[in-house]
């Protein structure tokens, strides 16, 4: 399982769990979304890690197991399918529209595992699969209603910011291995900052993106990320390089809060 990117995998399917009770699924809906999504993103670890093999051979990755030898190539590679399998049904079960929005979304994964991750536009299959999941959800409500855009982008802004957070630790590894996605050829500082502003453009949307006045605590979280985006966009040499990568998470965290708050507002009767 080491090899399927658990922690990633368990984030986006636990936040698709929220997402699932904050609109107001069912017990039999919501557990098929949060099956279809949960299978999706085994499929999409699974196949990373196979992809990305011969790269990790070459620099001694002891966290992978395909690296130590405890598990198959070949085993990988069959578990990718069958997950990706699984997907398919589980998808469509939740209704043809909805399935084919989450099945966009692990494909723009797949395609950034085989190829855009060594591109300038290795953020784009992170903002599309983030902005299609709240699609998905709601989608596979009764009467399939699309979400409000300003719900698309702020997710989109998010799952972007995400990519170039997660990419931080990585930069000079994946440069020595020949992997120039966009925050690869901006430099760790520059994407420090890159991050910082994709995730309180997330929060700022969140905010402001509903009808209507925008609630206390929206202003609270804006306020946050906002204290918090300056810290990561700090200049080089006033703090320690942690810093910047660990406010991009905070950002991102309360980001998350915020993204299940507004979804909330989505379920039947909720008067938006």
């Amino acid at each position: 399982m080491k090899a399927c990117h658990p922690l990633p995998a368990a984030a986006v399917t636990a936040v698709t769990a929220a997402l699932v009770v904050a609109m107001g699924h069912g017990a039999v809906s919501g557990t098929l979304v949060v099956l279809a999504v949960a299978a999706g993103q085994l499929s999409v670890g699974w196949c990373n890690d196979r992809v990305d093999l011969a790269r990790d051979l070459s620099v001694a990755r002891r966290d992978k197991p395909l690296v130590t030898g405890e598990v198959s190539p070949g085993a990988v590679a069959a578990a990718a399918a069958t997950a990706l399998a699984l997907c398919l049904p589980l998808s469509w079960a939740c209704g043809w529209l909805a399935g084919c929005v989450h099945l966009g979304g692990v494909a723009a994964a797949w395609l950034y595992n085989l190829w855009l991750k060594r591109t300038r536009a290795s953020w784009l299959p992170y903002a599309v699969a983030f902005g299609l999941l709240p699609a998905f959800v709601s989608l596979s409500l009764p009467g399939a209603p699309w979400p409000p855009l300003w719900l698309t982008v702020a997710a989109a802004l998010l799952g972007a910011g995400a990519h170039v957070a997660n990419v931080l630790p990585d930069i000079d590894a994946d440069v020595a291995t020949g992997v120039l996605g966009l925050p690869q050829r901006l430099g760790a500082r520059r994407s420090g900052r890159l991050a910082a502003l994709l995730v309180l453009a997330s929060s700022v949307v969140l905010a402001v993106g509903p009808p209507g006045p925008m609630a206390p605590y929206g202003w609270l979280v804006t306020a946050a990320t906002g204290t918090l985006a300056l810290a990561a966009c700090a200049p080089a040499g006033l703090m320690r390089p942690q810093v910047p990568f660990r406010a991009v998470l905070l950002i991102a965290g309360v980001d998350v809060g915020h993204l299940l708050v507004r979804s909330g507002e989505l379920a039947p009767g909720a008067g938006l």
